[in-house]
C-alpha cells in the first residue's frame, strides 16, 4: 500500500533526488526554460513553486529558506531580483509543463517546464482581459450632437 507517499521518489535516494532537484531549479532559474522527462519535470514544479512563492517577500528568513534548498548564490540572487520582480502579481501557477514526446534512445516521455511570465509568444496572441462584470446600466450613452463650428475667411483686402 502507498500510505502517505505523496511525492514521486524518481528511483533515489533522498540526498540524490534533493542534489539533482536543487540544480533542476537553478537551471530553470538560470535559462527560465528546461528539458527532462515528464516525471522529473513534475517533481521539480512540486520543488520550485514554493520556493517562488517565497521569493516575492524579500525578507532574510526567506531568503535563507530559499538558500537552504536551491544552495547556489547567483540562482537565489536572481530569484529574488527579476524573477520575484515579474511575478509578483500572480497568485500561482508559476510554471508551466508542455509534452514534447518521446525521447528517441529509452523512449522516455519528455517535457519542457518553463517559468510562465517569461514566454513571450503564448502572452503575446491573447488580448487583454476586459475587468467589466456586469453590464447594468452601460448601455445608455448620451446623444448630445455638439454643433459644427463654423470658420470664416477673413478678406483682409475689403
Amino acid at each position: 500500500m502507498r500510505h502517505g507517499k505523496k511525492f514521486n521518489h524518481l528511483g533515489r535516494k533522498t540526498a540524490h533526488r534533493r542534489a539533482m532537484l536543487a540544480n533542476m531549479a537553478c537551471s530553470l532559474i538560470e535559462h527560465k526554460r528546461i528539458n527532462t522527462t515528464t516525471a522529473k519535470a513534475k517533481a521539480l514544479k512540486q520543488f520550485v513553486e514554493p520556493l517562488i512563492t517565497k521569493s516575492k517577500e524579500d525578507t532574510t528568513h526567506n531568503r535563507r529558506i530559499v538558500m537552504s534548498r536551491l544552495k547556489q548564490k547567483q540562482a537565489v540572487a536572481e530569484l529574488f531580483r527579476e524573477v520575484a520582480a515579474k511575478v509578483g502579481d500572480r497568485p500561482g501557477g508559476y510554471t508551466r509543463i508542455i509534452k514534447l514526446g518521446n525521447r528517441l534512445g529509452d523512449n522516455a516521455d519528455m517535457a519542457m517546464i518553463e517559468l510562465v511570465d517569461y514566454n513571450e509568444i503564448y502572452t503575446a496572441g491573447k488580448p487583454e482581459k476586459k475587468t467589466r462584470r456586469s453590464r447594468r446600466g452601460g448601455g445608455k450613452t448620451s446623444t448630445t450632437v455638439v454643433p459644427p463650428v463654423e470658420t470664416k475667411a477673413t478678406n483682409e483686402e475689403e
